[in-house]
């Protein structure tokens, strides 16, 4: 009795498990395997794992590498043939490979995108949401300083220090951006949560003044920050684009497209906010936002 009882609780626990990351018990043979990959930010997950669930369900087999890194990380593996299938964000991802680019706005930047991205690898249809990267300060720095726009950082008199990830510190958007577009100067202080709680907790306790932030992330109203605005274009656009390698078939790329034709900016800042406030699995989010949207 208790051999077949722990035979039953087997079945369930395996149920639930294929529930929840929505993956098909019988992979189609004649598909490629396709190897996901995500940086080390949550919001990146959440749809590596969209984009997993959804091939699954048609039959694909789905190789999850997810976390891996920042950019320099993890493009040379994307770029080697080693992962095939990678959520990006446009405007970084451009810079990354043409750094002088003069493209802005967001078809612009998809277009010079399409040109630039190396043989045996190609962006798929970008979505309309955009997780962007942004200068956020608290609300009392901004009112002691009269802080609309990035250019009104001129007024502040005191130090002023920019805290986000040490690979900030070499990019467009850290301090010589700021320097060379602004001719602001600033401090650097690495903190190594991609614009998380670490980040925010600096910024209130005035350890730093300035920090790089994703337009989508959540904690910037929750904790009533203020994004100033880019006025002289330092960002450039940043949809999220899907990055395939050639392993990624018509089929596979058909069902990518439709799902970045489904996700608005909305969708970005709602699942967002699930996964930190509510503190739920990508696994969770994935499911039940391709469940909302009839995709699954």
């Amino acid at each position: 009795m208790l051999k077949k009882l722990s035979i039953v609780m087997s079945v369930i626990v395996l149920a639930g498990v294929s529930a929840l990351t929505g993956c098909t018990s019988n992979p189609d043979p004649s598909k490629p395997t396709i190897v996901i990959g995500s940086q080390g930010y949550y919001s990146s997950e959440i749809i590596a794992e969209i984009y997993a669930q959804a091939l699954e369900k048609a039959g694909y087999a789905v190789d999850r590498q997810f976390r891996i890194g920042p950019r320099e990380v993890y493009l040379p593996e994307i770029e080697a043939g080693r992962i095939d299938l990678f959520p990006e964000y446009s405007g970084p991802l451009l810079q990354y490979w043409q750094p002088g680019t003069t493209a802005r706005l967001g078809d612009d930047v998809y277009a010079q995108l399409q040109q630039a991205t190396p043989p045996g690898l190609r962006v798929l249809d970008q979505s309309a949401a955009t997780d962007q990267d942004s200068y956020v300060v608290t609300q009392a720095f901004a009112n002691q300083w009269g802080l609309v726009a990035v250019s009104d950082l001129a007024k502040v008199t005191t130090p002023l220090i920019l805290g986000a990830s040490s690979n900030a510190l070499d990019r467009p958007n850290g301090p010589n951006g700021l320097l060379s577009v602004y001719g602001i100067e600033v401090g650097f202080t690495p903190i190594e949560d991609s614009g998380g709680p670490l980040t925010v907790k600096a910024l209130k306790d005035g350890d730093i003044q300035l920090a790089i932030i994703y337009t989508a992330n959540p904690s910037i109203t929750a904790n009533n920050l203020i994004t100033l605005e880019d006025n002289k274009g330092l960002f450039l656009a940043s949809h999220i684009v899907p990055l395939a390698s050639d392993n990624v078939d018509e089929q596979a790329a058909s069902i990518i497209n439709a799902v970045s034709a489904a996700m608005g900016p909305g969708d970005l800042i709602g699942m967002n906010a699930r996964s930190v406030n509510d503190q739920l699995p990508a696994q969770t989010i994935a499911r039940d936002w391709l469940t909302e949207k009839g995709l699954i």
